[in-house]
């Protein structure tokens, strides 16, 4: 008999949405927590596998982009997005107590605080793609229509 996958806080709030979702397990190798490494260990195209990432604007302070995952954010292009004149990745340290996930497992859903958010544009290319399910090892194939009503996204071209 298959063994129950435990479901994250994530899949959580998705359930009491209604939202429709697939959750997926994969091995965790804590040497590369790259998505292009997920992609290649859940065997799929990694511009279906997007990444979060948390920045912080000289103006709005801190804001979320979600990339497909062998892209870099631009940061140009991310900091006009959230108005800003400039933005960085915010440093690696701060990332748990800000959002409540861990590099490697965030996810733009269920952070602690209600960050605002922006999706890449390629998103709509996919009838569903792959995020964080809020821990390492575990990732949701979602259609990308339901990730941004859900979490309140804005489509734009951050790559």
């Amino acid at each position: 008999m298959a063994q129950k996958i435990q479901k994250t806080n994530v899949c959580r709030l998705l359930d009491a949405a209604g939202i429709a979702y697939e959750l997926i397990e994969y091995e965790v190798d804590e040497s590369d927590l790259s998505a292009t490494h997920v992609a290649t260990l859940l065997g799929e195209d990694v511009d279906t596998v997007f990444k979060t990432i948390v920045l912080e604007g000289d103006k709005t302070k801190y804001f979320v982009c979600i990339v497909p995952g062998a892209c870099e954010v631009d940061l140009k292009k991310a900091a006009r997005a959230g108005g800003n004149k400039s933005c960085k990745p915010i440093p690696q340290k701060e990332l748990l107590p800000l959002t409540g996930y861990v590099r490697g497992g965030c996810s733009p859903i269920g952070m602690k605080k209600t960050l605002p958010s922006f999706i890449d544009e390629t998103c709509l290319l996919h009838n569903k793609i792959y995020i964080s399910a809020g821990q390492r090892g575990m990732q949701l194939h979602l259609a990308p229509q339901d990730l941004i009503n859900y979490a309140s996204l804005t489509i734009s071209d951050l790559i």
